[in-house]
């Protein structure tokens, strides 16, 4: 629970507290916890990827590059991969990173007992199977794979899994139970305290990866300040008011606050497309809506073009595609997309034998999301071509275990940033009977996205990504709108500061103006 009562006593704790070198980072909502990958949100794994790094890392651009290794080697045959280690690199306890390290921590995340949120994607659950792992010496750590996967080293890059993040054997007890990060990022743990701040301190032993910029989660990532404070403020006024008076020095503001944000004075609004994908969720298995002319009717009654601009204020761009704007994978076929064309819609009711049945549509209220107003905006135009529509309003942990079970027949959704296509489309597609939470029950998608994870020439992923686009858009499980900009709101006394693809915020590199 947040203890936050009022926005002043908030500003009056932040200007108490204040450093010159103290950058203040406004949060909806507390982490979970300090466990990599463990009891885990966006908010989790954006502050503790400050203090944790994996073998490899997230470009800017999405492609994955070496991060605590120094180069990767990959066998002819596809299934097995030497990472060689950076040498020099050091825990926050100053003891130097070896590769018996990085042995320990794959076995810790691979126990069932540390409950892990991505052991199903490594343990062939999920396809992808490491089958040996290996320590020959300490500057070298081997992983070996039951069959080639191009999205192998994707998803040891994934933020979701903390990057398989190394960490230091004393981060867990005596007991073997958690304790706090020892990791060997360019930040460590100072305080947690639960509901109202973390407060991070730059490690002065800190060994940035090679470059001259930031680049992502590698390239230069030195701390330039000596401290990071992350702030639970759930209430928006509260940081609308910490910005303009300088108490909050970062902070994402709602689409509609932009333009305020702007004339304010005191602070520089940022603004980057990431790969958040919000969307409208179809449930096939629906009596009414397995009809695909039901769905393609759906989708033809909206008009697209004002449901984004709306609900993003103009910032997004309307993109059908499960492949996120800005991606490299993003070609002319993924711009291709549904049109409105009332006529089609009458036209497509008419054959579906459509007899005036109401459609629920679930969404949430979350200043985060668009859930609410998309659904708004959806519900008129559905009513405007003769389609029912009423909305349920559910609080977003109740909304959650809805979507997980199936259980709806349209809702407001979002989907969290997947870099790689086929990680985009392992998010929605796949088997209802054994994944409920699944929207796109086609064998056909499931063979194309599991050749897309087994090859990695780009030109053949690409033509795989293009079918699964225009197969998409032909059987309609969902209709994606656009990829969430996110705008953030930047004190001016803060440089260097960047919203990127990711969706979360990254402290170093960053300093503060003298």
């Amino acid at each position: 629970m947040i203890r936050i009562a009022t926005s002043a006593l908030v500003l009056a704790l932040l200007g108490a507290t204040a450093q010159a070198q103290t950058v203040n980072v406004a949060l909806n909502a507390d982490i979970r916890s300090t466990n990599p990958g463990v009891n885990r949100d966006d908010n989790t794994d954006a502050v503790v990827l400050h203090m944790v790094e994996g073998l490899v890392g997230y470009r800017e651009n999405g492609a994955v590059a070496p991060l605590l290794a120094e180069k990767i080697d990959r066998s002819s045959d596809g299934l097995t991969y030497t990472f060689h280690l950076r040498k020099g690199v050091k825990f926050h306890n100053g003891a130097e990173m070896s590769s018996a390290d990085v042995l320990w921590s794959w076995k810790r995340y691979m126990d069932a007992k540390t409950d892990w949120r991505c052991r199903p994607e490594f343990d062939g659950r999920i396809g992808l199977k490491v089958t040996e792992v290996a320590a020959p010496d300490p500057a070298t750590f081997v992983m070996k794979l039951e069959k080639p996967s191009a999205l192998f080293l994707d998803t040891m890059a994934r933020t979701d899994c903390a990057m398989v993040a190394v960490l230091h054997r004393d981060s867990i007890k005596p007991d073997g139970s958690w304790d706090k990060p020892i990791g060997t990022g360019p930040f460590q743990l100072a305080d947690w305290r639960r509901g109202e701040y973390v407060l991070l301190k730059r490690f002065d032993g800190y060994v940035s990866p090679p470059g001259d910029r930031r680049d992502g989660y590698v390239g230069s990532k030195r701390a330039l300040v000596s401290e990071v404070k992350f702030l639970a403020i759930a209430d928006g006024a509260t940081v609308k008011a910490g910005l303009v008076s300088g108490a909050l020095d970062v902070a994402d503001i709602p689409d509609e606050e932009v333009a305020e944000m702007k004339k304010a004075g005191t602070v520089q609004v940022l603004a980057a497309p990431s790969a958040t994908k919000h969307a409208l969720l179809l449930q096939t298995r629906d009596p009414l809506l397995s009809d695909v002319r039901m769905r393609q009717a759906i989708a033809s009654a909206l008009d697209i073009d004002e449901i984004v601009g709306a609900a993003s204020n103009g910032l997004g761009q309307v993109n059908n595609s499960a492949v996120y704007i800005t991606s490299p994978f993003h070609d002319a076929v993924q711009k291709k997309r549904y049109a409105h064309d009332p006529a089609r819609t009458k036209k497509l009711l008419a054959e579906a034998g459509y007899k005036g049945e109401t459609i629920k549509l679930i969404a949430n209220k979350r200043s985060t999301v668009p859930s609410y107003p998309v659904a708004i905006m959806a519900q008129a135009m559905l009513q405007a071509a003769g389609i029912k529509s009423e909305i349920e309003i559910l609080e977003w942990a109740t909304q959650l275990d809805r979507y997980s079970k199936g259980n709806f027949q349209m809702m407001s959704f979002s989907y969290s940033a997947r870099l790689d296509p086929a990680q985009s489309y392992n998010q929605f597609t796949g088997p209802k009977d054994k994944m409920p939470s699944k929207v796109w029950d086609s064998r056909e998608a499931d063979a194309l996205i599991e050749k897309a994870t087994l090859i990695s020439d780009e030109a053949e992923r690409r033509a795989i990504f293009d079918q699964l686009h225009t197969m998409m858009l032909a059987d309609a499980p969902l209709v994606f709108l656009y990829n969430q900009v996110d705008t953030a709101a930047v004190a001016k006394r803060i440089q260097g500061f960047a919203p990127w693809v990711a969706s979360k915020p990254r402290l170093w590199e960053v300093s503060v103006a003298k």
